[in-house]
């Protein structure tokens, strides 16, 4: 297998080095930059230092098998049908392709959706709820972080309609590497330490992927309250969900449903009554954790739903999709657990 990765000096495209780096099935890999080709990749991280990863290239792509594409949105898009008759597959970690509706992209993002004619073709790939659609395909959308533990949670509990509609809140944290290598002010140590803020609010770009696949889940047009945190962590997310039962709904039957989704899963876990999940249960993994309580006061289900944001949230899950679409075993290259403590 030859396998390339553009943006592979970003924290996803090295998160994906650092996976196939051990995946026994990548014979060769490609690393595009373009802002750093001609250099060797020690030269950018130090830490792999005498494990010849070997030379980033210019972003013109040679004869490929897989292609990640870890880029900022639109600029995937415009070389895709490029990439496609090369016969190259095509992984996405950016957002070009997670919405079905080029009007929409256009509305969030502020740009042209620069292949509108490809939206059809895109699988978006969570495997854990979209597996038999994501085999064998070449374009596939890899689904963004706080989507990701979002619609782990939600998707089963809103197929079975178990939960109401009308009220879904949710109240997600991040980790600072979740914005990307690039340096701003709001991402300085001085800014971040010691802090806990939010942003995005009403208007964070997550918000009509989420809804657009909670929709799908549910059957019909779907609204939520979806509020973003940065945390002052390298890495990890937490996501809490607060919403309504259906009638007549027990505790017992939403983890019921969670146990039909995910009995067989490797990668999603369900803990036990009272074990609430932490982010150090999935650091540096691309395992997700899941718990929940029906709180008999309010009426109200409480969710908690734990990623690392560039394990499951993007490189892993990527990796994830590449082993679904090739036929291999779903796990290779992902197998371990978490960085503990």
């Amino acid at each position: 297998m030859k396998v390339g990765i553009l943006g592979a000096t970003g924290y996803a495209g090295q998160e994906i080095v650092r996976l196939l780096h051990r995946h026994g099935e990548v014979e060769k890999l490609y690393l595009g930059s373009s802002s750093a080709a001609g250099e060797d990749y020690e030269s950018i991280y130090p830490h792999w230092q005498d494990q010849k990863v070997g030379i980033l290239q210019d972003e013109t792509i040679p004869e490929l098998d897989v292609l990640f594409c870890a880029l900022p949105h639109g600029l995937t898009a415009q070389r895709t049908s490029a990439f496609l008759k090369q016969n190259i597959k095509v992984i996405d970690l950016g957002a070009d392709f997670r919405l079905n509706s080029a009007d929409l992209y256009e509305e969030w993002y502020k740009i042209k959706h620069p292949a509108a004619e490809l939206l059809k073709d895109a699988v978006y790939g969570l495997p854990e709820i979209y597996r038999d659609q994501i085999k064998g395909k070449s374009l596939i959308a890899n689904p963004g972080c706080y989507p990701t533990a979002t619609l782990l949670a939600l998707v089963p509990l809103l197929r079975k309609q178990l939960l109401q509609t009308s009220f879904l809140v949710i109240d997600a944290k991040s980790g600072v590497s979740g914005a990307g290598r690039g340096v701003s002010l709001g991402m300085h140590y001085s800014e971040v330490n010691e802090n806990f803020k939010a942003y995005g609010v009403a208007s964070h770009r997550h918000t009509p992927e989420i809804e657009q696949e909670l929709s799908r889940a549910s059957g019909q047009n779907l609204t939520v309250n979806f509020t973003p945190h940065l945390v002052p962590m390298t890495r990890g997310m937490l996501v809490t969900i607060y919403g309504k039962v259906s009638e007549g709904v027990q505790e017992d039957d939403l983890r019921e449903c969670w146990q039909a989704q995910y009995e067989e899963e490797e990668f999603v876990h369900l803990l036990p009554p009272g074990t609430w999940p932490q982010t150090k249960f999935s650091s540096g993994s691309n395992h997700a954790f899941l718990q929940l309580t029906l709180d008999k006061r309010t009426g109200n289900v409480v969710i908690v739903s734990v990623i690392d944001n560039l394990m499951k949230g993007a490189a892993g899950q990527a990796v994830q999709n590449m082993n679904i679409i090739m036929g291999w075993q779903e796990s290779l290259g992902l197998k371990g657990t978490a960085m503990w403590p």
